[in-house]
C-alpha cells in the first residue's frame, strides 16, 4: 500500500511509535526511527525491522526537545532515503501533578517535546512535501487531546495544541495534495502500561485484572486496550492515497472513551 513512499517516526524505538514503524514497514515504506534505548537494542529492532520487511530502516537519535536535531533528523531522512513521503509526530513525554505544584521545568518539557516538536518537524518537511503535490502528515495526540483529566495540565494542554496544529496544517495545505490529521488514542498496550499495572496491583495490593478494569481501562467503555497493531492499521490507511480526502480531523481509537 505504501511501496516506494518513505516516513519518519518520531518516538518509534518502542510502544505505539515503533508499532507504527512495523505497520509502516510492512506496507512497503523506508523508515527513519527514533528515539532513546540502549544502542544495540535500537540496532537491533533497526536491522530486524528492514531484513522483515525488505526496506531501508534508519535511526535518527535526535532530541525531540531540540528544534536544530529535528531540522536535522528530516534532512538526514532526505539524505537516506531521497525524500520524506510521511511524517508520524508520536514523540511524547507525561507528568502528572496538581496545577499548584506543577514544576515549572516539567511544564516546559511536556510542552516543547509533546507540542514544539511537531511544529519543528512539520516546518522541515513541508517544503519537500509541497515540491512533490504530495505527503502525508500525522500527529499522535490522545484522547486528551480532546478531552481532559485531573493533574495532567501540561500534558492536556499540549494535546489539545496538536489538534489545534493538525487543523491549520491541514488548512495551509490543502490545495498541496498534502494531508494533516491527528490520531488521538485511550489507553493502548505497551510495555510502559504494563509495568504501570504491576505497579498498581503491588502498590494497592489488588489483582492485576481490577487494576485494568477498574483503574486503568476506568474511562474506556470498552474496557480492553487499544493494540499498537490498531494504531499502526489507522496509521497505513491515513498514509495512502484512499485517505486522500481525509484531512484536519482528529480521529478516535480510544474504545469509546470521548463518546461520553
Amino acid at each position: 500500500m505504501l511501496g516506494g513512499k518513505s516516513a519518519i517516526v518520531t518516538g518509534s524505538t518502542s510502544g505505539i511509535g515503533l508499532g507504527i514503524a512495523r505497520s509502516f514497514a510492512a506496507a512497503g515504506a523506508n523508515v527513519m526511527l527514533n528515539g532513546f534505548g540502549k544502542p544495540e537494542e535500537i540496532e537491533r529492532v533497526r536491522s530486524s525491522l528492514a531484513a522483515e520487511s525488505n526496506v531501508k530502516v534508519a535511526f535518527s537519535g535526535a532530541d525531540m526537545s531540540k528544534g536544530e536535531q529535528i531540522e536535522q533528523m528530516v534532512r538526514e531522512a532526505e539524505q537516506a532515503f531521497g525524500q520524506v513521503d510521511i511524517l508520524v509526530n508520536n514523540a511524547g513525554i507525561q507528568f502528572v501533578s496538581p496545577v499548584t505544584d506543577f514544576p515549572a521545568e516539567k511544564w516546559a518539557s511536556v510542552l516543547a517535546i509533546d507540542l514544539s516538536s511537531n511544529f519543528f518537524a512539520i516546518k522541515a518537511a513541508l517544503p519537500g512535501m509541497r515540491a512533490r503535490k504530495w505527503g502525508r502528515i500525522l500527529n499522535v495526540s490522545s484522547a486528551h487531546g480532546l478531552v481532559g483529566s485531573p493533574f495532567k495540565s501540561a500534558y492536556v494542554s499540549a494535546k489539545h495544541g496538536v489538534v489545534g496544529l493538525t487543523k491549520v496544517v491541514a488548512l495551509e495545505n490543502a490545495e498541496h495534495g498534502i494531508t494533516c490529521n491527528a490520531i488521538c488514542p485511550g489507553f493502548v498496550r505497551t510495555p510502559l502500561v504494563e509495568g504501570q499495572i504491576d505497579g498498581q496491583a503491588k502498590a494497592h495490593g489488588i489483582p492485576r485484572e481490577q487494576v485494568i478494569r477498574d483503574v486503568i481501562l476506568a474511562s474506556q467503555p470498552t474496557k480492553q486496550f487499544i493494540e499498537v497493531e490498531e494504531v499502526g492499521g489507522l496509521a497505513v490507511f491515513l498514509s495512502s492515497d484512499l485517505a486522500r480526502s481525509i484531512t484536519g480531523t482528529a480521529i478516535a481509537i480510544d474504545g469509546g472513551w470521548t463518546a461520553r
